[in-house]
């Protein structure tokens, strides 16, 4: 009992080691939003400072890093609410680019995990490995073949060069045929001897089976995409249509206080989604490990 004791409460530490160092980041975006500008220049003022062109990237000051501002202020929040619109543009350019690649990959993923899990082909099993191949390969090992793809059909510098790659990302097929292989046989064979043809299995038997895997795949995919970077950066030319995370990447000194209030809003919307569905998610992850049927 003793040892028991003993391992739960080093367990119990060392979990909350993890935690208290994973929330610190998000703690101290969420402080530094209410700080000044001259405060956050005072603070961090030599990071920009070492970044910029023609300097070197080594600090030699040491940072203070403050979990409670001096002074509170909220002059940040303003401005990216009511004096800077275009900020908001930039959000919203977000939502407009991350809601249809989810919506569309998670309806592609849909048809092709129930191809793969009904038909077996010949090629199915080869095909479906090609998919995982797909899946482990980094993302930016794909950026320069997404680039020519993009530059041959013309949509080079608009919204469509982003969105149809995220459409037909493999990660969403995986996770979901795994998902839809557990779903018992009787269930289907059932539905077969009453009369229902595949789309009817497909949309009656199989849909309502994966919602949390579906629910699941809907926010990692709006989770992953809503952070990128890279993709747009290189495939949109025009400023003006680049997400808010691309912004994020490029700030600089005298941006600082209004770029900690940005990532505190840019923060709220995967957030939100999380803490709505995480048993969904918990369970479509879960199940998604196991295959059956």
């Amino acid at each position: 009992m003793r040892r028991r004791y003993f391992g739960r409460t080093g367990l119990f530490v060392l979990s909350l080691v993890f935690a208290v160092g994973f929330l610190l980041p998000t703690v101290l975006t969420i402080s530094n939003s209410f700080m000044t500008q001259s405060e956050i220049n005072a603070n961090y003022g030599m990071i920009f400072e070492s970044t910029r062109p023609g300097v070197g990237t080594y600090v030699s000051d040491s940072v203070n890093l403050k979990f409670i501002p001096d002074k509170v202020s909220a002059d940040q929040y303003f401005t990216v609410l009511f004096r800077s619109p275009e900020y908001l543009y930039k959000f919203w350019n977000s939502v407009i680019l991350v809601l249809p690649i989810v919506i569309l990959q998670v309806g592609i993923a849909s048809f092709a995990a129930y191809s793969f899990t009904r038909y077996r082909g010949k090629w199915k099993n080869f095909l479906f490995f090609f998919y995982i191949v797909l899946m482990l390969m980094p993302y930016q090992v794909t950026i320069v073949p997404n680039y020519l793809v993009a530059e041959w059909t013309g949509l080079l510098g608009s919204r469509w060069a982003v969105i149809f790659p995220g459409a037909f990302a493999p990660f969403s097929v995986f996770l979901l045929t795994k998902f839809m292989r557990r779903i018992p046989s009787v269930l289907i064979e059932a539905a077969k001897l009453d009369g229902a043809n595949e789309w009817q299995i497909f949309t009656g038997v199989c849909i309502p089976q994966c919602r949390s895997a579906l629910y699941s795949i809907a926010i990692l995919v709006f989770i992953d995409y809503w952070n990128m970077v890279e993709l747009p950066m290189i495939l949109l030319d025009n400023v003006e249509s680049q997400p808010l995370s691309v912004y994020l990447a490029t700030i600089n000194a005298g941006e600082a206080g209004v770029a900690f209030a940005i990532a505190v809003i840019y923060m709220i919307p995967p957030l939100l989604l999380f803490l709505h569905g995480e048993e969904a998610l918990v369970e479509g992850i879960t199940h998604s490990g196991s295959v059956k049927g």
